[in-house]
Order: C-alpha cells, then sequence, then structure tokens
C-alpha cells in the first residue's frame, strides 16, 4: 500500500470533526457504499474512508468509476448534516477540491472537475444522503456521503469500455508530475471538511462570485437534454441557468439531464 500518513491528517481534522476515523483500503467496491451502509446502521461517527482501488465505483446517474491504485484518489467522507437547505452542497464540495487544487482546474456543473481550457475532465463527486433513526436529532439532520474520485496520474492504458472518459482524461500530474493520491488527499481534506461544516451553517449564498470565477460553462453554448442554449451561470439555489434561442431562460436541477458544452 501507499503510505498515507492518516495519523497526520487525523490529527488536523478531528478538531472539527469530533470522534473522526480515518480508514484506509486496499480495495472495496465502493466507498460510498460502504459509508451509506454504516450510516443505515446507525454507525454515524464522522469517517474518512480511502480505497487505493475500488471495483465498483460509482459516479452520478449510476455511471462507473474506474481507476486503480496510485492512479486516482478515490475517498468519502460520511457525517451528520443538518444544514437549512441542501440544495447546492455538490456546488460548495467541487468548489473547495478545485481551489485546493489550484488555478488550472475548473468546475463542470453540477458535480464534475474539468481541467481549465481544455475540456478534459479531471474528476467527480458523488454525494448521497440517507435518513437517520436514531433519538436527539437536529431538525434535518441527515447522514451524508461526499465521495470523490480525482485523476492522479495518467493512464496506464486505454479503458477498454470507450465511453468510461468520453468526456477526455486529464489528470494532477500533468502540472504537478510529482504528486501522488496521499498527497492529494493532504491537500484536499481539510478544505473540503471545512467547506461543508461551513455549507451546513451558510448554505450556497456566500460561495457564488467564487464559483463562477471557475465556471467552466459559463457564456458557452450547451446542449441538456432536448434544450440548447447559452449558460448563464447558477441561480440562487444552485440550479443552472440557460437560456435558449428565444431569450427563455430555463433553471436546470442536477439530476434531471446530462449538460455538455455544444
Amino acid at each position: 500500500m501507499l503510505h498515507w500518513d492518516a495519523e497526520t491528517l487525523w490529527q488536523d481534522l478531528e478538531p472539527q470533526a469530533p470522534g473522526l476515523s480515518i480508514e484506509v483500503l486496499a480495495e472495496t467496491d465502493s466507498t460510498n457504499t460502504r459509508l451509506i451502509e454504516r450510516g443505515r446502521q446507525g454507525l454515524d461517527a464522522p469517517c474518512l474512508l480511502v480505497a487505493e482501488r475500488q471495483s465498483a465505483g460509482r459516479g452520478r446517474l449510476g455511471r462507473p468509476w474506474w481507476s486503480q491504485p496510485g492512479q486516482a484518489l478515490t475517498f468519502s467522507l460520511g457525517l451528520k448534516l443538518a444544514p437549512a437547505d441542501w440544495s447546492g452542497l455538490s456546488l460548495a464540495v467541487g468548489l473547495a477540491l478545485a481551489e485546493a487544487l489550484g488555478d488550472r482546474i475548473g468546475l463542470k456543473w453540477p458535480n464534475d472537475l474539468w481541467l481549465r481550457g481544455d475540456d478534459r475532465k479531471l474528476g467527480g463527486i458523488l454525494i448521497e444522503v440517507t435518513p437517520l433513526a436514531e433519538p436527539g436529532l437536529r431538525p434535518g439532520e441527515r447522514w451524508v456521503v461526499i465521495g470523490a474520485g480525482l485523476n492522479v496520474a495518467p493512464l496506464p492504458e486505454t479503458p477498454q469500455d470507450p465511453d468510461t472518459f468520453r468526456t477526455g482524461y486529464a489528470c494532477l500530474q500533468e502540472f504537478e508530475p510529482a504528486l501522488t493520491a496521499p498527497q492529494v488527499l493532504h491537500r484536499v481534506a481539510g478544505p473540503l471538511l471545512r467547506a461543508v461544516l461551513a455549507f451546513e451553517s451558510e448554505g450556497l449564498s456566500t460561495l457564488h462570485a467564487r464559483y463562477a470565477a471557475r465556471d467552466v460553462l459559463a457564456g458557452r453554448s450547451v446542449q441538456a437534454g432536448a434544450l440548447t442554449g447559452v449558460a448563464c451561470g447558477l441561480s440562487a439555489d444552485g440550479s443552472l441557468q440557460v437560456r435558449d434561442a428565444l431569450g427563455a431562460l430555463h433553471a436546470l436541477h442536477s439530476g434531471e439531464v446530462s449538460v455538455r458544452p455544444c
């Protein structure tokens, strides 16, 4: 296994999330699946679960996430949250990751990290929420699992499934050749946890300008299902605004359709 130095990372994060554990597995089916199951069993202490390899990793809309040890960083953060409004959590998460990884990283609504100016995918986010069945919960409190996959190294070979990387493949070693998966985890874990806790109390309202600075779709023609138009940034609730050829503004919510530049 790679050297993750989980103890140092735990010392940094645990004061912000009391009771946090950090676990690193050589292989599992899906870190999100593992933490969702824990929450359903009432094992809801905060947990950062890392897998060097996922055999059944999942992305948005059930798409697979392919990775090999050292080639990608795949992890999930599970914790209890009670935001007043869940809208836009994936945007806050993506923004935290992008800012932690540097200026080259842009955000493609609703949950992808792209190489800016190149339209190649560097990472993705999958957020799953499940109810809790225990006494003493805060109003609206849920068990949330935030999964992330970040490409670190170039692909050792072309995947057999041509649809796996249909948006192109980007990795962090393109501009930081010595970077390793453990180093990426240490770089992003703190900003991610702080962003999630801030979202719980503040929501998305304070993040719009920072998101706009990394929005790779803004001002571009996009295709969203049967709708074609120009992406016009985020609405207050985090939906994507698209203006069609007749000037009508449409609000797209994550989970409805896949949006692509055209």
